[in-house]
C-alpha cells in the first residue's frame, strides 16, 4: 500500500486537530503536540529551515521518509513534501495549514522519529524523547521553487521584457506572465542545444516566421548577443502595428542585428538563411514556412504547428475504410488524429529531403496547448525513394489526395 496522507478538507488549525489524534505510544502522544506546535510557530515567525520524518514503521514497506521544505509558487508560500521510496519520490504541495496536518497524521501513522530544523535551535523528536540542540542552519533556506534553476535567459535589467509586458521596471516577473516567461526560457534552452548541434559554420542569417509580439525573437536575440554570436535575425510578421511595436523596443536594445519586417510567409523570400523558424503559424502556413526552409537550404528549421484543417478536412471528406475507422466516428479524434498525421507527414517530408527530424513537446500544456515542435536538421541533399513511398502509403491508409507542403514540393 502507498502511503499518501489524507487532506484535512475542513481546514482546521492544528489546535482543533489535536482531539483527532489517533491512539500512539504514551509517551510519543505527550511530546507530539510540543512539536507540532514548535512547527507552527517557526513557520508562523519565519524561523523554519525544513523538516524530516524518518523511522518509519508503518503498512508501506517501500516509503522510507518524508522531507518537507517551503517553496514559492506564483508567489504563495507553500510547504513541499518529499515523499521518499525506495525506488522514486513523489512530491506533493500544501498550504501550511494542510501541511501541519499532514505531518501530525504522518508522526500519528507509522513515522517514529522527526527533525525541525530552525534559524534558532533543531528539535530532535524520537519515540520516547524530545530534545533540542544547537542550530544547523543560522538563516532559513530559499523558497524559491526554482532556486536551483539557471535561466537562460534572466529577468533583471532586459528592458524589451519590461516593455512587452513580461516584467516590471524592478525585472520581477508578473504573476500572470509567468508561464510566458517559462515558455521563453524553454525555447531558448531547446534552441541553443540545438545550434550548437550546427556544424557548418557561423550563423549567418535566422529567421522567425510569424514573430508576432516578438517575444521568442528578442529572447533568442538575447541568447545569442550573450554568447558573442551576431548573426542577421529578422521577424516576419503580417500584422504592421506589431512591427513597428517591435522595431521599437528592438531600437533601445544593444541587438543591433535584429529587426522585424512587415510581410507574409508566403511571400518572404528566406533566401541565405541558415535557421528557419515558425512558431504557432496557423495550418498551411506551417507548410508554407517549411518550404522556405526547404528551398533556402537552412541547416535548420524550427516549426511548432498551430491547427490542422487541411488534413482534417481530407480525412473527413474521405472516411477511409481502415483499422482507426472506428476512432473517426467522434469528432475529438478525428481532430487529433489530424493533428498527428499532419505532423507526421511534415517530418517524413522533411526526411526526404534531407533532414534529420525530431518531434517533440515543447512545453507542458498546462502553459500552453500548442506544444509540439518539429525539428528538421539538415544532413544531405538525397532524397530516398522509400521515403516517398512510405509518404504515398499513409496517404493512402488515411485517403488523403494531397498535403499542403508535398504539393508545395512537387513531390
Amino acid at each position: 500500500m502507498t502511503y499518501l496522507p489524507k487532506t484535512d478538507n475542513a481546514g482546521q488549525p492544528l489546535a482543533l486537530l489535536d482531539a483527532a489524534l489517533p491512539a500512539v505510544d504514551k509517551l510519543m502522544t505527550a511530546t507530539l503536540p510540543n512539536f507540532l506546535s514548535t512547527l507552527e510557530s517557526s513557520l508562523r515567525d519565519g524561523s523554519f529551515v525544513k523538516l524530516s520524518l524518518g523511522a518509519y514503521q508503518g503498512p508501506d514497506d517501500q516509503l522510507k521518509s518524508i522531507h518537507v521544505r517551503k517553496i514559492l509558487i506564483k508567489r504563495e508560500e507553500k510547504l513541499s513534501f518529499t515523499y521518499r521510496y525506495k525506488t522514486r519520490d513523489i512530491v506533493k504541495n500544501h498550504g501550511h495549514a494542510e501541511g501541519l496536518a499532514h505531518v501530525r497524521e504522518a508522526l500519528a501513522s507509522g513515522f517514529q522519529a522527526a527533525t525541525l530544523f530552525t534559524t534558532e535551535f533543531d528539535l530532535i523528536l524520537g519515540k520516547r524523547t524530545l530534545r533540542r540542540k544547537a542550530p544547523s542552519h543560522s538563516e532559513p533556506a530559499p523558497v524559491s521553487h526554482d532556486r536551483d534553476k539557471k535561466r537562460l535567459i534572466g529577468a533583471e535589467n532586459k528592458d524589451y521584457l519590461h516593455a512587452l509586458n513580461i516584467t516590471d521596471a524592478q525585472g520581477t516577473v508578473f504573476k500572470n506572465a509567468q508561464d510566458k516567461y517559462r515558455q521563453i526560457n524553454k525555447y531558448v534552452e531547446i534552441l541553443s542545444g540545438l545550434i550548437q548541434g550546427m556544424a557548418r559554420g557561423p550563423l549567418k542569417k535566422i529567421v522567425d516566421m510569424g514573430s508576432g509580439k516578438g517575444y521568442l525573437t528578442f529572447a533568442l536575440s538575447d541568447y545569442l548577443y550573450g554568447t558573442g554570436q551576431n548573426p542577421e535575425i529578422i521577424g516576419v510578421e503580417y500584422r504592421a502595428d506589431l512591427v513597428e511595436l517591435c522595431n521599437k523596443i528592438a531600437a533601445a536594445t544593444p541587438f543591433h542585428t535584429l529587426h522585424f519586417v512587415q510581410g507574409s510567409i508566403a511571400d518572404y523570400n528566406c533566401g541565405g538563411a541558415n535557421i528557419l523558424i515558425a512558431l504557432h503559424a496557423c495550418d498551411t502556413a506551417t507548410d508554407d514556412a517549411i518550404y522556405k526552409g526547404i528551398t533556402a537550404g537552412a541547416e535548420l528549421i524550427v516549426v511548432a504547428p498551430c491547427c490542422h484543417k487541411q488534413i482534417r478536412r481530407e480525412i473527413e471528406k474521405a472516411r477511409a475504410s481502415n483499422d482507426l475507422a472506428f476512432l473517426m466516428k467522434h469528432g475529438i479524434f478525428v481532430e487529433r488524429q489530424a493533428e498527428m498525421v499532419t505532423d507526421g507527414l511534415r517530418a517524413l517530408i522533411l526526411e526526404y529531403c534531407g533532414y534529420a527530424t525530431k518531434v517533440f513537446e515543447f512545453i507542458s500544456d498546462a502553459h500552453t496547448p500548442k506544444n509540439v515542435l518539429i525539428v528538421g536538421s539538415k544532413k544531405s541533399d538525397f532524397r530516398d525513394p522509400a521515403i516517398l513511398q512510405e509518404i504515398k502509403a499513409a496517404k493512402a491508409y488515411f485517403g488523403i489526395e494531397t498535403h499542403h507542403l508535398e504539393k508545395m514540393l512537387g513531390l
